[in-house]
């Protein structure tokens, strides 16, 4: 029985990898993600997924506000794609809702999704700078003259990749010494990935990110010597990686790219009826819809879509689908920093994906994020924690994830659950 369960553990772990894996490629679509997601979950709900009450509140929130999309469809006159469209949000918000709940059960997941997410981030990475260096047949893998790796869109590819570089930040700056050097070379990839993205939003999110990072870590460990070391090896990376972007700036075309891109307001941000006025515009449109005006008919009106979340919300699912999801951002935020700091074998995990939400919640005021799948990844890793700390306190766990309450059903019925022993002792 004991080889029965951690069988499963493995096949549980190895499918989620995978899922987090397949995030990274998605230069087509429907990519293999949704098509392995639209696979996984329901086989794994058949083998015992779990949906406790702990995250009952995100469930709520994302079906209302995809019924605010539905409603705010009502008002079109032609609906276009935009069945398919509200369809992918609502899959979207099963995967948010299938990542908690198999955390919740499953605890030791968190490390795979985070290992599988650098991978990914490390593969995507490479093939995009091999593309913008002009390696022979991997042209595929830019757009506009920027590194996209397998994503189709510069600004999507590099944001995916700041939650993995906050992974391999954290492992270098709290890991042993002997493992640093094993560590930051894939974070420097990552972030070399993140840099030839050319993409002012993920460049501004990882700068930001790492900063909360970091200040966070700062705030947690009240030793001196620990503080030392995060302030020493944070100078020694930005000299690296600063180094390493003086060498590409050499190459004349890098150097003409990161000018133009470098510039805080683009022509078409500021221009008449750029991404500014849009935003004021769309804001006063929103006061005179409550329902919306339909979902991407913005885009349809004024040839450009929102870029810009909540209005996005507004504009696609009405006054209901934007305060679902304000509460929803701001709930996952407030009930993950008030279990940030406790001592739980989840806590790294927990604080990775609570700045990476964080940042993707200040990103979302300049571009779409909505339809990220890494997004809603980081929702489930976030509402997967709180649902550990309220199973630590209703005594079923130990702050390492351990199970502490009755023992579990049989294997066969627990595709999804802790397989780990069972133990009495708090």
């Amino acid at each position: 029985m004991a080889a029965q369960r951690h069988l499963i553990g493995l096949v549980a772990k190895a499918a989620i990898g995978l899922a987090v894996l397949l995030a990274g490629f998605v230069k087509f679509e429907p990519a293999p993600y949704e098509l392995y997601m639209a696979a996984l979950i329901p086989i794994w709900a058949l083998f015992g997924l779990r949906l406790a009450a702990s995250i009952t509140p995100l469930i709520l929130l994302l079906v209302t506000f995809n019924i605010g999309g539905l409603l705010s469809m009502l008002v079109m006159d032609e609906l276009y794609d935009t069945p398919l469209y509200l369809a992918v949000s609502l899959f979207l918000a099963f995967s948010a809702i299938f990542y908690a709940a198999v955390i919740r059960q499953r605890p030791d997941v968190l490390r795979t999704i985070m290992i599988a997410w650098a991978a990914a981030g490390v593969v995507t990475s490479t093939l995009g700078i091999a593309g913008f260096f002009g390696v022979p047949g991997l042209d595929l893998f830019t757009r506009y003259g920027r590194a996209t790796g397998v994503f189709e869109d510069p600004n999507v590819f590099g944001p995916f990749l700041v939650p993995p570089s906050l992974y391999l930040l954290h492992r270098v700056v709290t890991g042993p010494a002997g493992a640093m050097m094993l560590r930051a070379l894939p974070l420097l990839v990552i972030v070399l990935g993140i840099f030839f993205s050319f993409s002012r939003g993920a460049w501004g999110l990882l700068i930001v990110s790492v900063a909360i990072q970091l200040g966070l870590l700062l705030l947690h460990h009240r030793s001196g010597r620990f503080r030392i070391r995060i302030l020493i090896l944070a100078l020694a990376g930005f000299a690296l990686l600063g180094l390493s972007i003086v060498v590409a700036l050499q190459v004349p075309t890098v150097a003409e790219l990161f000018s133009t891109r470098a510039q805080l307001v683009q022509d078409y941000d500021g221009g008449r009826m750029g991404r500014f006025d849009r935003h004021i515009y769309g804001f006063k449109l929103a006061m005179e819809n409550p329902l919306g005006i339909g979902p991407l008919n913005f885009g349809r009106m004024l040839g450009e879509d929102t870029h810009n979340v909540w209005l996005k919300a507004l504009m696609g699912y009405g006054w209901l689908g934007f305060a679902s999801w304000f509460i929803m951002i701001v709930w996952s935020l407030v009930a993950g920093f008030r279990i940030l700091f406790r001592q739980r074998a989840w806590q790294p995990f927990l604080l990775v994906s609570w700045v990476g939400l964080l940042g993707h919640t200040l990103l979302g005021f300049i571009i779409d994020t909505d339809h990220w799948r890494h997004f809603y990844l980081l929702l489930g890793m976030i509402w997967g924690c709180i649902a550990l700390e309220s199973r630590v306190q209703g005594n079923t766990l130990d702050a390492d994830g351990r199970r502490i309450g009755p023992a579990p059903p049989p294997a066969w019925t627990q595709f999804g659950t802790d397989t780990r022993p069972a133990r009495r002792d708090a």
